[in-house]
């Protein structure tokens, strides 16, 4: 996930997506596929958890508690901004979350 660290480096916080999925208890994937999932979310018309459930699969519950941990709307505001912007780091997020549930 080095990758989509480095990005939420680039936003100046020093958000640990393996700490969030820690204290939310999930693992290090569904929480990186999580706030991709979010950060997509994010622009979208209508409630931005409740349409990233419907597209990800992740409960509503869980999503909540990973936006918490994110800092709330305004932190997904400046990840949802630059997943737009570079959306290679999607697409590697996407992959290697995909990749971690065709293992199970």
């Amino acid at each position: 996930m080095s990758l989509f660290d480095s990005l939420l480096g680039q936003l100046g916080g020093n958000l640990d997506v393996a700490g969030i999925a820690s204290k939310v208890g999930i693992d290090p994937a569904t929480a990186t596929q999580a706030i991709s999932a979010l950060g997509a979310a994010h622009a979208a018309p209508g409630d931005t958890v409740d349409t990233a459930a419907q597209t990800s699969g992740i409960s509503t519950d869980t999503l909540n508690q990973v936006l918490g941990h994110l800092g709330g709307e305004g932190a997904l505001g400046q990840i949802a901004s630059a997943l737009q912007n570079n959306p290679q780091i999607e697409q590697s997020m996407l992959g290697m979350a995909s990749s971690f549930f065709s293992k199970s």
